[in-house]
């Protein structure tokens, strides 16, 4: 965990201890647990993160001297900015230390399609939250089935409509995502760890039968040779087709 003057960043490995929970929640048949992970903030050297949380707890339901309250909204993004468990592709930022309610989130892929790729997300919470998720764009022009040119993101616990989808990719951790995207709609009960484990299944299972970009999920379903050839175009910078895409290669 690293602080700046102007801003601060969170970064964290996925641990054994982490899987073990969510192992047990999928055992237990308790699905709607398995996103309330351990808090696995650092300890080391410096002001870490359960740090500087626990002392915006301590004085987080008062704000200023006129002793304003903080809002529902601003208690559970603060629970939630506690419980983080980020895998090691992605990295939170805060431009402004004293708004949780405005972030940015970085995803690097180490597989996939997307390998070598860097894209960001804006995150926006509203006073609505956790009973509405939170706005998410995608800042990084990308060539992706379900993230059209404008950084719309085509993500169920996003939106409220239900996606039934057939089996997904081998592996615990696609399972455990696949869990969440088929979740009816948004819940309180779920969280912005939720949100990015989602973003991230995005990158390595790009869905084409529910697209935003409908030209790249035609091209994913017809040739997936041409659309590796598009993705590694558009991370390297240059044109697919009439669209130019900006360089993202980390």
């Amino acid at each position: 965990t690293s602080y700046g003057s102007s801003r601060w960043t969170v970064t964290s490995e996925v641990l054994p201890r982490y899987h073990l929970h969510v192992q047990k929640v999928l055992l237990w048949g308790r699905y709607r647990n398995w996103t309330q992970v351990t808090d696995c903030s650092p300890g080391g050297e410096g002001r870490g993160l359960q740090q500087k949380k626990d002392e915006e707890s301590a004085g987080g339901n008062r704000a200023g001297a006129g002793g304003k309250k903080a809002s529902a909204a601003q208690l559970r993004i603060q629970k939630d900015i506690n419980e983080l468990n980020l895998p090691k592709t992605c990295e939170i930022s805060f431009p402004d230390d004293d708004d949780l309610l405005n972030f940015r989130l970085i995803i690097s892929p180490d597989e996939g399609f997307y390998k070598g790729g860097k894209f960001v997300f804006s995150f926006k919470v509203g006073q609505g939250y956790p009973h509405d998720p939170p706005k998410v764009k995608c800042e990084t022009m990308v060539y992706h089935p379900n993230i059209d040119l404008e950084g719309n993101v085509c993500l169920n616990i996003l939106r409220s409509v239900l996606q039934n989808r057939g089996p997904v990719g081998s592996g615990f951790w696609r399972v455990t995502c696949a869990l969440l995207l088929h979740r009816e709609d948004w819940k309180p009960v779920l969280t912005i760890n939720s949100i990015i484990y989602g973003l991230q299944y995005l990158f390595l299972e790009p869905n084409p039968e529910d697209p935003l970009n409908k030209e790249a999920a035609e091209v994913l379903q017809t040739n997936r040779r041409l659309f590796e050839q598009n993705v590694h175009r558009s991370l390297r910078g240059g044109y697919v087709g009439a669209t130019y895409f900006e360089r993202c290669l980390k």
